[in-house]
């Protein structure tokens, strides 16, 4: 499998609790983290539904 890596742009403030869950499930704690991943199809769902929070590098 390839490795992506995940930075968190945009902060964590007032999004819903299930999208903070996510981000904490990836790693990203604070704002211009990056986390490398395997692009599992878990992994990609997870950035899916917080695209807006995120940027990914290949």
């Amino acid at each position: 499998m390839a490795t992506i890596k995940v930075k968190q742009i945009r902060s964590r403030i007032k999004c819903p609790k299930n999208q903070k869950l996510i981000l904490d499930a990836l790693g990203l704690k604070k704002m211009n983290r990056v986390v490398e991943h395997e692009a599992t199809p878990s992994i990609l769902g997870m950035i899916e539904k917080v695209k807006h929070l995120v940027s990914v590098i290949e």
